[in-house]
């Protein structure tokens, strides 16, 4: 079996004991002091070809007894590509070319659109050589010294980045790029207060309200540009949008995208508005009209499409949200779609029964209490309570809780009627008892 043996950026296979000891010194037409000589001469100890141990494996091993010709067809040198020629670009190639190769290769072997034997594995190939020649610093000592200069140096070549990772990462944030400039952004979301009174809140109503928002500027016409001049490319992101800060540490070089703080994200810088200081909107007062719906109450929140702050740079306007406050009621009080209410009535009236007027959301309106009616009692008005929130014909109850006064003090004659009619009973309970 052949044998594969590594030599710094290179691989020699072919070479076997049984190969090496079946050499026939009666064929050769070169001698092999000129062949170990020359052998030993790539063995220096700088030499990334032949190391001196594999040249001691040659001499140990080697016995002539094999042509020549035959030794040079198993003796197989493998040189590793290295980094231009994975990316398939020069070595005076700019960023902007290796960019572009990596864009292309990296589309074309990634694994979940290329499902060769390979791809995988031309995948990294591909990631590992942009991680490196992308890099400045990186690249210049590759030049210098090759893949063991990496190696050798503070970025060891564990430092590399996940594939897939680079090229979600670059993917990702060119897609970013290429929508920062001119990016819209939409207007804020406004919140107002509006005050109603308890009917207003349980029958709705119409309210004109006030609002102070951002509206688009007159005299930029919202570009937030001064009049007469035009918007050029931001020299600090380079009229992407985003800057990339890189920082080194002992774990590898970390990158950070940031919003570009001159342009705001947009790509452009300009001469700002006079009016509206390069904002592109200005304060102004509106009246809206606003149909309270019947059924809100306390916390209440109303939204008002496209009423809010205008957009940036033709951003979509924001809402307006209305949050209702209900001014309570002295006397009637709402449990949910139900009105509450507190009647008192004597307690001849709760004996012998009666009709009394209670106050309701519609107006008074009459309440027959039945004779013998017990304190605490509820009665029940039906669909006299508050319309169901966007179903006005559905309505609560009114629930009105029977409270029986008794009187502190008595007059002389109603103590005697009282006293007559405790004697009354008394006897009436007396006979029940006899029978």
């Amino acid at each position: 079996m052949a044998t594969a043996i590594p030599c710094g950026n290179t691989v020699v296979t072919g070479l076997g004991p049984r190969l090496l000891s079946s050499l026939n010194t009666n064929k050769w037409r070169i001698s092999q002091a000129r062949v170990s000589t020359e052998i030993a001469a790539l063995s220096f100890s700088s030499s990334s070809i032949f190391p001196q141990n594999l040249t001691h494996l040659l001499f140990n091993s080697w016995s002539p007894k094999i042509p020549c010709h035959h030794l040079a067809r198993r003796l197989i040198v493998k040189a590793a590509r290295d980094y231009y020629s994975i990316l398939g670009v020069s070595k005076t190639a700019s960023k902007s070319d290796i960019k572009s190769a990596y864009r292309k290769l990296a589309r074309n072997y990634h694994p979940d659109v290329n499902k060769e034997a390979g791809a995988e594995q031309k995948f990294k190939e591909i990631s590992e050589a942009y991680e490196v020649l992308s890099d400045d610093e990186k690249r210049s000592i590759y030049d210098r010294y090759g893949k063991d200069g990496l190696k050798g140096s503070t970025m060891d070549m564990g430092d590399f980045t996940n594939p897939f990772d680079l090229f979600s990462s670059f993917f990702d944030m060119d897609i970013r790029n290429r929508g920062a400039r001119n990016m819209a952004a939409d207007g804020e979301d406004l919140i107002c207060n509006l005050v109603l009174t308890f009917k207003e809140a349980v029958f709705g109503v119409e309210k004109e309200i006030d609002v102070s928002r951002l509206d688009n500027c007159t005299t930029c016409d919202g570009s937030g540009a001064k009049s007469g001049t035009k918007a050029y490319t931001c020299t600090t992101c380079g009229g992407q949008g985003q800057v990339v800060s890189s920082s080194r540490t002992p774990l590898g070089v970390f990158q950070q995208v940031m919003t570009c703080s001159a342009c705001s994200g947009t790509g452009e810088t300009f001469t700002p508005c006079d009016k509206c200081g390069g904002d592109g909107r200005e304060r102004k007062s509106k009246k809206i009209s606003l149909k309270v719906p019947a059924g809100v109450d306390s916390g209440s929140r109303l939204r008002v499409r496209s009423e809010g702050n205008a957009g940036k740079r033709g951003g979509a306007p924001g809402d307006l949200f209305v949050v209702i406050e209900v001014i309570p009621d002295p006397v009637l009080k709402r449990d949910d779609t139900n009105i509450l209410y507190t009647c008192k009535i004597s307690y001849i009236d709760a004996i012998l029964g009666t009709t009394v007027k209670v106050p309701t959301v519609d107006g008074s309106a009459d309440l027959k209490i039945p004779a013998g009616i017990q304190p605490g009692t509820t009665l029940v008005m039906s669909k006299k309570g508050v319309p169901l929130l966007n179903k006005g014909r559905m309505r609560g109850d009114q629930l009105v809780r029977v409270q029986v006064e008794i009187p502190r003090q008595l007059s002389d004659e109603e103590r005697r009627l009282v006293e007559e009619l405790a004697n009354l009973k008394k006897t009436k309970t007396l006979n029940g008892s006899r029978r």
